[in-house]
């Protein structure tokens, strides 16, 4: 089973990036070319179980970036990353946030969809959902529809689901802490 390999994989870092953090580190999966096949492949599963009509896969910063990219290769839509702020070349927009331990800008091209662009967000982790729900107005203020959400992680005695299934009841997410 998936999950099983993944928690077998993710290593727990005490205290970072701040005391009293324990950050579910997801590097030691990128060791394993089978196991990220088979995250791409229960990804896929899932997709195709919802049905879900996908045209572009966002990629929150950074983690992101490593399983959105094989995502949006797999389906074969364009890959959209969403970053930090000041980290875009071209011309961009930007929603700031709150996180659990600061606020944050992020931002993306203004020419990365189109209006009525179905987006499938991407993100190694969830825990409260700001990040997410921020990514998830920006890419609503660009006309975009939310086809759904995918995580490697999710924490879910943060709520963060609870948070994002407004914008779309398709959150999927292979390991559950």
């Amino acid at each position: 089973m998936i999950e099983e390999r993944l928690k077998k994989a993710i290593r727990d870092v005490a205290d970072f990036p701040k005391p009293g953090i324990i950050f579910k580190d997801i590097t030691p999966i990128l060791k394993d070319p089978q196991l990220c096949e088979e995250v791409i492949g229960a990804f896929m599963e899932y997709f195709e179980n919802l049905k879900l009509d996908i045209d572009a896969v966002a990629g929150i910063e950074s983690r992101g970036f490593l399983f959105g990219m094989m995502l949006a290769y797999r389906l074969r839509v364009p890959f959209v990353p969403v970053r930090k702020q000041g980290r875009l070349p071209y011309h961009t927009i930007s929603q700031t946030y709150d996180l659990e331990y600061g606020t944050a800008t992020i931002e993306v091209h203004k020419d990365a969809v189109v209006p009525g662009t179905r987006v499938l967000i991407h993100d190694d982790l969830l825990a409260t959902g700001g990040t997410v729900e921020a990514c998830t107005r920006l890419f609503q203020s660009m006309g975009a529809r939310i086809a759904g959400y995918a995580f490697l992680i999710s924490l879910d005695y943060l709520e963060g689901k609870k948070r994002i299934e407004p914008f779309s009841k398709n959150v999927v997410t292979l390991a559950t802490y």
